[in-house]
């Protein structure tokens, strides 16, 4: 799974308070691999924190365990925070 993290800012056209994305914050990766990532839960996960002045990522945390800590609070969800609607 991949998720893009934008910074908000107000829209120029809605009405208030509707906001849009702006800039790019940062982009997170899950990976699910039961032998490499079998003492997280069964996920890999990474961070890259974007540098608009460079144009670059950068990683953040300690590895592919770094978000395991954040994200046993929904173990009983497959430690996935996001809800998925009925397809």
């Amino acid at each position: 799974m991949a998720k893009i993290h934008w910074n908000a800012k107000q829209s120029a056209e809605a009405p208030s308070p509707t906001t849009v994305p702006d800039t790019l914050h940062d982009i997170d990766f899950m990976v699910r691999d039961s032998k490499r990532f079998s003492s997280t839960g069964n996920w890999g996960y990474a961070q890259f924190n974007y540098n608009a002045a460079s144009d670059t990522f950068t990683p953040e945390g300690t590895g592919p365990g770094c978000g395991f800590t954040c994200h046993t609070i929904v173990a009983k969800k497959d430690y996935v925070f996001t809800s998925y609607g009925k397809r």
